[in-house]
Protein backbone atom coordinates (compact mmCIF):
# COMPACT_ATOMS: atom_id res chain seq x y z
CA UNK A 1 0.00 0.00 0.00
CA UNK A 2 2.84 2.20 0.82
CA UNK A 3 4.70 1.42 -2.33
CA UNK A 4 1.31 1.90 -4.08
CA UNK A 5 1.35 5.30 -2.99
CA UNK A 6 5.08 6.04 -3.27
CA UNK A 7 4.60 5.11 -7.01
CA UNK A 8 1.71 7.41 -7.48
CA UNK A 9 3.42 10.17 -5.57
CA UNK A 10 6.61 9.62 -8.07
CA UNK A 11 3.97 10.17 -11.15
CA UNK A 12 2.57 13.23 -10.45
CA UNK A 13 5.37 15.03 -8.95
CA UNK A 14 7.05 15.32 -12.53
CA UNK A 15 4.00 16.75 -13.99
CA UNK A 16 3.60 19.58 -11.00
CA UNK A 17 6.99 20.26 -11.65
CA UNK A 18 6.75 20.82 -15.24
CA UNK A 19 3.35 22.65 -14.49
CA UNK A 20 5.13 24.73 -12.47
CA UNK A 21 8.09 25.40 -14.29
CA UNK A 22 6.30 26.07 -18.04
CA UNK A 23 5.63 29.80 -17.14
CA UNK A 24 9.13 30.51 -15.60
CA UNK A 25 10.37 29.72 -19.21
CA UNK A 26 7.98 31.35 -21.50
CA UNK A 27 8.31 34.40 -19.28
CA UNK A 28 12.74 33.93 -19.94
CA UNK A 29 12.06 33.43 -23.92
CA UNK A 30 10.07 37.21 -23.52
CA UNK A 31 13.55 38.78 -21.38
CA UNK A 32 15.48 37.34 -24.21
CA UNK A 33 13.37 38.84 -27.27
CA UNK A 34 13.10 42.21 -25.46
CA UNK A 35 16.88 42.20 -25.09
CA UNK A 36 17.38 41.15 -28.90
CA UNK A 37 14.77 43.73 -29.64
CA UNK A 38 17.05 46.77 -28.16
CA UNK A 39 20.38 45.47 -29.15
CA UNK A 40 19.18 45.47 -33.08
CA UNK A 41 17.26 49.33 -31.93
CA UNK A 42 20.72 50.57 -30.87
CA UNK A 43 22.56 49.31 -33.13
CA UNK A 44 20.13 50.79 -36.27
CA UNK A 45 20.60 53.95 -34.23
CA UNK A 46 24.19 53.92 -34.02
CA UNK A 47 24.40 53.44 -37.57
CA UNK A 48 21.89 56.38 -38.62
CA UNK A 49 23.98 58.66 -36.36
CA UNK A 50 26.81 58.11 -38.31
CA UNK A 51 25.15 58.15 -41.36
CA UNK A 52 24.28 61.54 -39.84
CA UNK A 53 27.46 63.09 -39.19
CA UNK A 54 29.55 64.67 -41.85
CA UNK A 55 32.51 63.36 -42.86
CA UNK A 56 35.94 65.89 -41.79
CA UNK A 57 37.79 67.28 -44.74
CA UNK A 58 41.47 68.59 -45.11
CA UNK A 59 41.57 72.57 -44.90
CA UNK A 60 41.26 74.01 -48.49
CA UNK A 61 44.23 75.38 -49.53
CA UNK A 62 45.84 79.15 -48.90
CA UNK A 63 45.06 81.08 -52.48
CA UNK A 64 47.88 83.66 -53.15
CA UNK A 65 49.07 85.50 -55.81
CA UNK A 66 52.61 85.31 -56.94
CA UNK A 67 55.19 86.76 -59.33
CA UNK A 68 58.30 86.02 -60.89
CA UNK A 69 61.20 88.00 -59.34
CA UNK A 70 63.69 89.39 -62.53
CA UNK A 71 67.06 90.72 -62.72
CA UNK A 72 67.70 93.79 -64.55
CA UNK A 73 69.52 97.35 -63.74
CA UNK A 74 68.02 99.63 -61.38
CA UNK A 75 68.07 103.42 -61.22
CA UNK A 76 68.35 104.53 -57.78
CA UNK A 77 66.80 107.49 -56.94
CA UNK A 78 65.85 109.76 -54.04
CA UNK A 79 62.17 111.50 -53.88
CA UNK A 80 62.38 115.22 -52.20
CA UNK A 81 59.75 117.98 -51.84
CA UNK A 82 61.32 121.17 -54.81
CA UNK A 83 60.29 125.02 -55.06
CA UNK A 84 59.98 126.09 -58.57
CA UNK A 85 62.85 129.23 -58.49
CA UNK A 86 62.46 132.01 -61.56
CA UNK A 87 65.93 132.85 -62.66
CA UNK A 88 65.17 136.83 -62.70
CA UNK A 89 62.60 138.73 -61.16
CA UNK A 90 62.70 142.32 -61.72
CA UNK A 91 60.86 145.53 -60.40
CA UNK A 92 59.79 147.27 -62.95
CA UNK A 93 60.19 151.52 -61.44
CA UNK A 94 60.14 154.98 -63.55
CA UNK A 95 63.34 156.66 -63.33
CA UNK A 96 62.14 159.92 -64.17
CA UNK A 97 58.63 161.81 -62.96
CA UNK A 98 55.72 162.82 -64.89
CA UNK A 99 52.63 161.69 -66.55
CA UNK A 100 52.15 158.02 -66.69
CA UNK A 101 50.41 157.83 -70.42
CA UNK A 102 49.96 154.52 -71.12
CA UNK A 103 50.70 150.84 -70.54
CA UNK A 104 51.50 149.09 -73.76
CA UNK A 105 50.50 145.07 -72.47
CA UNK A 106 48.24 143.48 -70.35
CA UNK A 107 48.73 141.93 -67.05
CA UNK A 108 49.95 138.49 -67.49
CA UNK A 109 51.37 138.78 -70.51
CA UNK A 110 54.75 137.22 -71.75
CA UNK A 111 56.86 140.32 -72.78
CA UNK A 112 60.43 140.22 -74.46
CA UNK A 113 63.83 142.08 -73.70
CA UNK A 114 62.98 145.63 -74.92
CA UNK A 115 59.81 145.60 -75.57
CA UNK A 116 57.68 148.86 -74.41
CA UNK A 117 56.04 148.69 -71.30
CA UNK A 118 55.27 151.63 -70.25
CA UNK A 119 55.11 155.59 -71.75
CA UNK A 120 55.57 158.79 -69.72
CA UNK A 121 54.70 162.15 -71.13
CA UNK A 122 58.03 162.95 -72.99
CA UNK A 123 57.23 166.90 -73.77
CA UNK A 124 59.25 168.48 -70.56
CA UNK A 125 61.72 166.42 -71.51
CA UNK A 126 61.75 166.76 -75.20
CA UNK A 127 61.73 170.71 -73.96
CA UNK A 128 65.05 170.40 -71.68
CA UNK A 129 66.78 168.27 -74.86
CA UNK A 130 66.38 171.16 -77.09
CA UNK A 131 67.21 173.70 -74.31
CA UNK A 132 70.23 171.76 -73.79
CA UNK A 133 70.92 171.65 -77.15
CA UNK A 134 70.54 175.49 -77.50
CA UNK A 135 73.06 176.39 -74.76
CA UNK A 136 75.68 173.76 -76.46
CA UNK A 137 74.69 175.29 -79.75
CA UNK A 138 75.80 178.71 -78.21
CA UNK A 139 78.90 177.98 -76.49
CA UNK A 140 80.06 176.07 -78.94
CA UNK A 141 79.88 178.84 -81.35
CA UNK A 142 81.77 181.25 -78.56
CA UNK A 143 84.29 178.61 -78.16
CA UNK A 144 84.58 179.22 -82.03
CA UNK A 145 85.39 182.53 -81.99
CA UNK A 146 87.72 182.51 -78.73
CA UNK A 147 89.61 180.29 -81.04
CA UNK A 148 89.99 183.06 -83.98
CA UNK A 149 90.71 185.50 -81.33
CA UNK A 150 93.54 183.03 -80.14
CA UNK A 151 95.21 182.59 -83.19
CA UNK A 152 95.42 185.86 -84.39
CA UNK A 153 97.05 186.71 -80.66
CA UNK A 154 99.25 184.52 -81.07
CA UNK A 155 100.87 185.75 -84.24
CA UNK A 156 100.59 189.76 -82.88
CA UNK A 157 102.95 187.77 -80.05
CA UNK A 158 105.51 187.19 -82.30
CA UNK A 159 105.61 190.71 -83.67
CA UNK A 160 105.17 192.03 -80.05
CA UNK A 161 102.46 193.44 -80.67
CA UNK A 162 100.91 192.71 -77.41
CA UNK A 163 101.96 191.67 -74.30
CA UNK A 164 101.95 188.09 -73.26
CA UNK A 165 99.42 188.72 -70.68
CA UNK A 166 96.98 189.47 -73.16
CA UNK A 167 98.33 185.84 -74.70
CA UNK A 168 97.80 183.88 -71.66
CA UNK A 169 94.73 185.55 -70.96
CA UNK A 170 93.31 184.74 -74.17
CA UNK A 171 94.39 181.02 -73.67
CA UNK A 172 92.73 180.66 -70.51
CA UNK A 173 89.39 181.77 -72.20
CA UNK A 174 89.43 179.39 -74.72
CA UNK A 175 89.96 176.51 -71.86
CA UNK A 176 87.04 178.09 -70.21
CA UNK A 177 84.80 177.87 -73.25
CA UNK A 178 85.96 174.23 -74.24
CA UNK A 179 84.97 173.16 -70.61
CA UNK A 180 81.49 174.83 -71.03
CA UNK A 181 81.31 173.41 -74.23
CA UNK A 182 82.04 169.71 -72.54
CA UNK A 183 79.57 170.75 -69.67
CA UNK A 184 77.01 171.40 -72.15
CA UNK A 185 77.17 168.20 -74.29
CA UNK A 186 76.66 166.40 -71.00
CA UNK A 187 74.05 168.36 -70.66
CA UNK A 188 72.63 167.50 -73.90
CA UNK A 189 73.42 163.87 -72.93
CA UNK A 190 71.43 164.04 -70.02
CA UNK A 191 68.24 165.24 -71.49
CA UNK A 192 68.42 162.46 -74.25
CA UNK A 193 68.58 159.87 -71.39
CA UNK A 194 66.17 161.29 -69.46
CA UNK A 195 63.71 161.66 -72.25
CA UNK A 196 64.62 158.05 -72.95
CA UNK A 197 63.56 157.28 -69.31
CA UNK A 198 60.13 158.34 -70.35
CA UNK A 199 60.05 154.70 -72.57
CA UNK A 200 59.77 151.87 -69.92
CA UNK A 201 60.97 148.84 -72.02
CA UNK A 202 61.10 145.26 -70.11
CA UNK A 203 64.53 144.47 -69.32
CA UNK A 204 64.36 140.75 -69.51
CA UNK A 205 62.13 137.77 -71.06
CA UNK A 206 59.59 136.98 -68.36
CA UNK A 207 55.42 137.08 -67.95
CA UNK A 208 54.06 140.26 -66.32
CA UNK A 209 52.52 140.58 -63.15
CA UNK A 210 49.94 142.89 -62.31
CA UNK A 211 49.62 146.53 -63.19
CA UNK A 212 50.44 148.80 -60.05
CA UNK A 213 50.29 152.24 -61.12
CA UNK A 214 47.70 152.57 -63.64
CA UNK A 215 47.85 154.84 -66.50
CA UNK A 216 46.47 158.67 -65.81
CA UNK A 217 48.17 158.91 -62.42
CA UNK A 218 51.43 160.92 -62.15
CA UNK A 219 54.95 159.05 -60.89
CA UNK A 220 56.37 160.63 -58.19
CA UNK A 221 60.03 161.36 -57.76
CA UNK A 222 62.30 158.04 -58.54
CA UNK A 223 63.26 156.96 -55.14
CA UNK A 224 64.38 153.76 -53.58
CA UNK A 225 61.46 152.95 -51.92
CA UNK A 226 59.41 154.04 -54.60
CA UNK A 227 56.99 151.38 -55.68
CA UNK A 228 57.33 149.87 -59.17
CA UNK A 229 55.07 149.61 -61.48
CA UNK A 230 55.06 145.94 -62.49
CA UNK A 231 56.93 142.94 -61.34
CA UNK A 232 58.49 140.61 -64.49
CA UNK A 233 59.10 137.39 -63.84
CA UNK A 234 61.65 135.16 -65.95
CA UNK A 235 59.90 131.55 -66.42
CA UNK A 236 61.78 130.38 -69.63
CA UNK A 237 63.77 128.67 -68.45
CA UNK A 238 63.18 127.90 -64.95
CA UNK A 239 64.78 126.73 -62.02
CA UNK A 240 63.92 123.59 -59.44
CA UNK A 241 64.96 123.99 -56.35
CA UNK A 242 65.24 121.21 -54.21
CA UNK A 243 68.11 119.74 -50.88
CA UNK A 244 69.27 115.78 -50.33
CA UNK A 245 70.66 114.43 -47.23
CA UNK A 246 74.04 114.99 -46.80
CA UNK A 247 74.35 111.20 -46.67
CA UNK A 248 74.28 110.66 -50.12
CA UNK A 249 76.55 113.43 -50.84
CA UNK A 250 79.58 111.20 -52.15
CA UNK A 251 76.95 109.71 -54.77
CA UNK A 252 75.26 113.03 -55.79
CA UNK A 253 79.11 114.33 -56.10
CA UNK A 254 80.12 111.09 -58.35
CA UNK A 255 77.00 111.41 -60.55
CA UNK A 256 77.39 115.48 -60.95
CA UNK A 257 80.99 115.19 -61.80
CA UNK A 258 79.76 112.32 -64.75
CA UNK A 259 77.37 114.58 -65.86
CA UNK A 260 74.64 112.02 -64.92
CA UNK A 261 72.62 113.70 -61.98
CA UNK A 262 69.24 114.26 -63.12
CA UNK A 263 66.20 115.96 -61.71
CA UNK A 264 62.64 114.38 -62.71
CA UNK A 265 59.75 116.40 -61.50
CA UNK A 266 56.24 114.79 -61.97
CA UNK A 267 54.02 117.12 -64.19
CA UNK A 268 50.49 115.83 -64.70
CA UNK A 269 50.28 116.44 -68.39
CA UNK A 270 53.88 116.18 -69.60
CA UNK A 271 54.84 113.25 -71.60
CA UNK A 272 55.16 110.22 -69.19
CA UNK A 273 53.84 112.28 -66.99
CA UNK A 274 57.10 114.17 -65.81
CA UNK A 275 59.90 116.19 -67.06
CA UNK A 276 63.43 115.26 -66.91
CA UNK A 277 66.85 118.11 -66.69
CA UNK A 278 70.09 117.59 -65.35
CA UNK A 279 71.33 119.40 -62.13
CA UNK A 280 73.66 122.20 -62.86
CA UNK A 281 74.20 123.15 -59.49
CA UNK A 282 75.00 121.80 -56.32
CA UNK A 283 75.40 124.19 -53.15
CA UNK A 284 78.89 124.55 -51.27
CA UNK A 285 77.17 124.08 -48.29
CA UNK A 286 75.47 121.52 -46.24
CA UNK A 287 72.72 123.24 -44.14
CA UNK A 288 73.94 122.62 -40.27
CA UNK A 289 70.00 122.70 -39.30
CA UNK A 290 68.71 120.37 -41.70
CA UNK A 291 71.90 118.05 -42.69
CA UNK A 292 71.10 118.80 -46.63
CA UNK A 293 72.47 120.35 -48.94
CA UNK A 294 70.75 122.50 -52.07
CA UNK A 295 70.49 121.40 -55.72
CA UNK A 296 68.91 123.00 -58.78
CA UNK A 297 68.10 121.95 -62.24
CA UNK A 298 66.97 124.49 -65.10
CA UNK A 299 63.87 123.20 -66.86
CA UNK A 300 62.97 124.58 -70.49
CA UNK A 301 59.06 124.78 -69.22
CA UNK A 302 57.86 125.40 -72.96
CA UNK A 303 54.63 124.51 -71.98
CA UNK A 304 54.63 127.09 -68.70
CA UNK A 305 53.22 124.02 -66.29
CA UNK A 306 55.70 125.58 -63.49
CA UNK A 307 55.20 128.62 -61.86
CA UNK A 308 57.58 130.16 -59.79
CA UNK A 309 56.77 129.32 -55.80
CA UNK A 310 54.77 126.23 -56.76
CA UNK A 311 55.79 123.27 -54.91
CA UNK A 312 56.44 120.13 -56.88
CA UNK A 313 58.08 116.30 -56.53
CA UNK A 314 61.08 116.05 -57.66
CA UNK A 315 62.81 112.19 -58.17
CA UNK A 316 67.10 112.83 -58.70
CA UNK A 317 68.88 110.07 -59.89
CA UNK A 318 72.07 109.36 -57.39
CA UNK A 319 73.27 105.66 -58.71
CA UNK A 320 72.87 102.54 -60.92
CA UNK A 321 72.69 99.60 -59.48
CA UNK A 322 73.44 97.21 -61.71
CA UNK A 323 72.09 93.72 -62.49
CA UNK A 324 69.44 93.16 -59.47
CA UNK A 325 67.01 91.18 -58.74
CA UNK A 326 63.77 92.83 -58.50
CA UNK A 327 60.30 91.66 -57.08
CA UNK A 328 57.09 93.85 -56.76
CA UNK A 329 57.01 96.00 -53.80
CA UNK A 330 54.47 93.99 -51.99
CA UNK A 331 56.25 91.31 -52.32
CA UNK A 332 58.74 92.57 -49.38
CA UNK A 333 57.20 92.08 -46.17
CA UNK A 334 58.73 93.23 -42.39
CA UNK A 335 59.21 90.36 -39.97
CA UNK A 336 60.53 90.86 -36.21
CA UNK A 337 63.61 89.68 -38.03
CA UNK A 338 63.73 92.07 -40.57
CA UNK A 339 62.57 92.04 -44.50
CA UNK A 340 61.65 88.85 -46.01
CA UNK A 341 60.36 87.40 -48.93
CA UNK A 342 57.63 84.28 -49.75
CA UNK A 343 59.39 81.80 -52.11
CA UNK A 344 57.07 79.41 -53.64
CA UNK A 345 59.03 76.13 -54.55
CA UNK A 346 57.78 73.53 -57.17
CA UNK A 347 56.40 71.55 -54.30
CA UNK A 348 53.63 74.30 -54.04
CA UNK A 349 54.81 75.36 -50.62
CA UNK A 350 56.01 78.89 -49.45
CA UNK A 351 59.17 79.75 -47.79
CA UNK A 352 60.34 83.05 -45.81
CA UNK A 353 63.70 83.96 -47.27
CA UNK A 354 65.73 87.23 -45.48
CA UNK A 355 66.50 89.57 -47.93
CA UNK A 356 67.94 93.39 -48.08
CA UNK A 357 66.14 96.07 -49.88
CA UNK A 358 68.85 97.71 -52.15
CA UNK A 359 66.36 100.70 -53.17
CA UNK A 360 62.38 101.04 -52.99
CA UNK A 361 60.96 103.10 -56.08
CA UNK A 362 57.38 102.56 -54.89
CA UNK A 363 56.64 99.90 -56.88
CA UNK A 364 59.09 97.64 -56.96
CA UNK A 365 61.95 96.30 -55.06
CA UNK A 366 65.98 95.81 -55.77
CA UNK A 367 66.41 93.34 -53.14
CA UNK A 368 69.75 91.02 -52.34
CA UNK A 369 69.05 87.60 -50.48
CA UNK A 370 68.18 84.46 -51.58
CA UNK A 371 66.02 85.01 -54.35
CA UNK A 372 66.75 83.99 -57.25
CA UNK A 373 65.29 85.44 -60.85
CA UNK A 374 62.67 83.27 -61.65
CA UNK A 375 61.56 82.14 -58.17
CA UNK A 376 57.37 82.53 -57.70
CA UNK A 377 57.27 85.46 -54.96
CA UNK A 378 54.26 85.85 -52.88
CA UNK A 379 52.62 89.62 -53.61
CA UNK A 380 49.11 88.83 -52.29
CA UNK A 381 47.93 87.05 -49.18
CA UNK A 382 51.09 86.74 -47.21
CA UNK A 383 49.35 87.12 -43.81
CA UNK A 384 47.46 83.74 -44.47
CA UNK A 385 50.74 82.13 -44.93
CA UNK A 386 53.87 80.87 -42.81
CA UNK A 387 56.60 79.56 -43.65
CA UNK A 388 56.48 75.76 -44.91
CA UNK A 389 53.02 76.22 -45.87
CA UNK A 390 51.23 74.39 -49.00
CA UNK A 391 49.18 76.96 -50.97
CA UNK A 392 47.43 77.38 -54.27
CA UNK A 393 48.48 79.74 -56.44
CA UNK A 394 45.62 81.69 -57.29
CA UNK A 395 44.35 84.17 -60.34
CA UNK A 396 44.32 87.80 -59.09
CA UNK A 397 40.79 87.76 -58.14
CA UNK A 398 40.58 85.30 -56.13
CA UNK A 399 44.15 85.91 -54.78
CA UNK A 400 42.95 89.60 -53.60
CA UNK A 401 39.25 88.04 -52.65
CA UNK A 402 41.09 86.20 -50.30
CA UNK A 403 44.06 87.69 -48.96
CA UNK A 404 44.51 91.11 -49.80
CA UNK A 405 46.98 91.87 -47.14
CA UNK A 406 50.50 92.24 -46.89
CA UNK A 407 52.38 91.70 -43.35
Amino acid sequence: MALHESLDTAKVFPRQSETRLHPLNRRTRWIAYGAVASLLIGAGWYGIANLLVPVKKAPPLTPVKVALAQRHDVTVTQNTIGTVVSPAMVQVTAQVTGKLLAADFREGDIVRKGQLLFQIDPAPYQAAQAQAEGQLARDGATLANDRIDLSRYQQLAQQNAISNQQLLTQQAKVKSDEGVVVADRASVDAARINLGYTRIVSPIDGKTGPIFIQPGNVIAVAAANAQPLVTITQIQPIKVSFMLPQNGLAQIQNQYNQHRLMAVVAMAGAAGGSEKAPVDFVSNIVSASTGTIELRADFPNSDLRLVPGQTVNVSAVVSQISGAVVVPRDAVNQGPDGAFVLVVGKDGKALSEPVKVLNDDGANDAIQGGVKPGDRVVTDGQLRVTSGQAVRIAPARAAARHGGDRS
